[in-house]
């Protein structure tokens, strides 16, 4: 093994953070947030909903189909591999709504949105949870469907990494690269943040930098790489991964995740940690628990989100059907199922 070999699996190992937060995060409870997924893995249109779940109607919308009689037929929602999702906020009687990742084309998340009657011209930020292709596709698509003069973008300062995936026996795959003078260009207002930023007056917490302190969450295998400037190199800790947080008056926190690449159990911890609060309500988002590479996480990454034992997880987007079956089992009262167009209503 080389010494940057070495390096990279030192800097992918748990380091302590004991105790409370250095410098805690004082999060404003609010009343309500509605997270309502435009893009994700699924489209399943015979979901049920609850009182804590809206499904998308079977016929979310209309188009042309010349072999039917009136030259009309009914069509669903885009299911791509990606994630966005859209986040309204309330507090008494003031509504904000963000846009956390956009998906992985430049149409799939604007079309979920008109086709679910959601107006993307209220979006009042956005926030990317890290540099992947897949949850930034949509930028796109939306600079090109509303005015996005001076609307602020939140990203990690390495959101601008280039990457690339190299498996063994093939040609490495370039993986699309951000550019922050084209997103300047279309009017979005970029704002770089390593550290923990607060958002909407105070009551939106987005992490930054995630504490890695578990011996089981080790990040991306080797054949995910990122170039250093002077070569390529494994990235297995994606720093630039963060994700969005919300505590509900008197039930705890939301966690939202993009990929969760810092480890889900982790972002959970930091977060309880990084605001004092002592309960986790909900977890939505991507697990990155799919695929032979992260298999083996899902035991232990279960048994710790049992034990935190949140009132709803909604594991969609690169989750994987194992670790799903393996969460509906352990929770079989908090979990459900993701799917495009799902709203989840957590309310104080």
């Amino acid at each position: 093994m080389c010494d940057d070999d070495a390096s990279g699996l030192r800097a992918a190992f748990p380091r302590p953070v004991a105790g409370v937060a250095f410098d805690p995060v004082s999060l404003v409870p609010v009343d309500e947030v509605v997270v309502t997924t435009l893009v994700d893995n699924t489209f399943d249109a015979l979901l049920a909903s609850d009182d804590r779940v809206r499904r998308a109607p079977i016929g979310a919308g209309l188009v042309e189909a010349p072999q039917f009689e009136d030259g009309l037929t009914t069509v669903g929602l885009r299911a791509e591999h990606g994630f966005s999702a859209l986040v309204q906020v309330r507090r008494g009687d003031a509504v904000t709504t963000l846009l956390f990742d956009t998906g992985v084309s430049p149409d799939g998340m604007v079309s979920n949105a008109e086709r679910l009657g959601i107006d993307l011209g209220d979006v009042q930020g956005v926030v990317l949870s890290h540099g992947h292709f897949d949850h930034a596709g949509g930028l796109a698509g939306l600079a090109g469907r509303r005015g996005v003069r001076g609307l602020p973008m939140t990203v990690h300062p390495l959101v601008w990494t280039r990457r690339r995936l190299a498996p063994p026996g093939l040609d490495p795959s370039p993986l699309p690269t951000l550019s922050r003078r084209a997103l300047e260009s279309e009017g979005f207002e970029v704002i770089e943040r390593r550290s923990p930023s607060l958002l909407v007056d105070g009551s939106v917490l987005i992490t930054g930098e995630i504490d890695r302190t578990t011996d089981f969450e080790r990040g991306m295998p080797r054949a995910h790489q990122a170039w250093d400037g002077a070569g390529w190199r494994h990235d297995p800790l994606v720093l630039d991964d963060q994700a969005l947080v919300v505590q509900v008056r008197d039930r705890g926190l939301v966690v939202l995740t993009g990929c969760g690449h810092a480890g889900v159990v982790n972002i959970a911890r930091h977060a309880l940690r990084l605001t004092g609060v002592d309960r986790l309500h909900a977890l939505i988002g991507g697990l990155h628990l799919s695929g032979t590479a992260f298999e083996p996480v899902i035991a232990p990454t279960v048994s710790a989100l049992t034990d935190m034992a949140p009132d709803l997880v909604a594991s969609g987007h690169c989750s994987g059907w194992r670790a799903q079956q393996a969460l509906a089992t352990a929770l079989p009262e908090a979990w459900v199922p993701s799917s495009s167009g799902t709203s989840f209503r957590l309310a104080a």
